[in-house]
């Protein structure tokens, strides 16, 4: 099936990528795999990642492409690629992942968002950074190792607080109550 993404070159993206599974724990049991594959692909693939969290069954990213650059597929195709291959051999694939060769570590697509303003990006990332928290991973967002938050702090663009003193409405950060992330 083909899929409408939008595709703008030079475009900065939010992406939210889910494991098969959602009941397993792989990418963060798996943190220096996903982290070195990631670096792996930007020496080849360029992009600029504006914020991240990862999470134990799925991560959201917002990256920046080159001008002149509209190509993500490739960068995830290598990404979700590389991790796999560098996983622990799985038995539970399906017939369908079996003869495609997959080796069924991800979900076959993801949620793309062409980040359209200030505002807009403004939101993703407080949506990324709050997340592990909206997950009950952590009680605060500077809690969860495996985000971006703590770069944020460190620049003084968020306070070391941050997140920690409200609960968000449960559709703050624009997201659809069915997203399941």
């Amino acid at each position: 099936m083909n899929y409408r993404r939008a595709r703008v070159a030079g475009a900065t993206y939010f992406f939210t990528v889910n494991l098969a599974d959602r009941r397993r724990s792989w990418l963060t049991d798996h943190i220096d795999l996903l982290r070195s594959t990631i670096r792996k692909v930007k020496l080849r693939h360029p992009f600029t990642i504006d914020a991240i969290v990862i999470l134990p069954d799925h991560m959201h990213i917002i990256w920046t492409l080159p001008d002149g650059d509209q190509d993500f597929d490739i960068r995830w195709m290598l990404i979700k690629g590389a991790f796999s291959r560098g996983m622990p051999r799985i038995d539970s694939r399906n017939a369908s992942r079996r003869a495609k060769g997959e080796r069924g570590v991800w979900q076959r697509r993801y949620w793309e968002h062409v980040v359209r303003d200030d505002p807009d990006f403004e939101r993703h990332v407080d949506y990324i950074h709050y997340n592990p928290v909206k997950h009950g991973l952590v009680a605060k967002p500077a809690e969860w190792p495996y985000s971006s938050i703590h770069r944020f702090i460190e620049r003084g663009i968020l306070p070391a607080d941050w997140g920690g003193r409200f609960a968000p409405d449960k559709n703050e950060f624009g997201e659809r109550r069915s997203s399941g992330c």
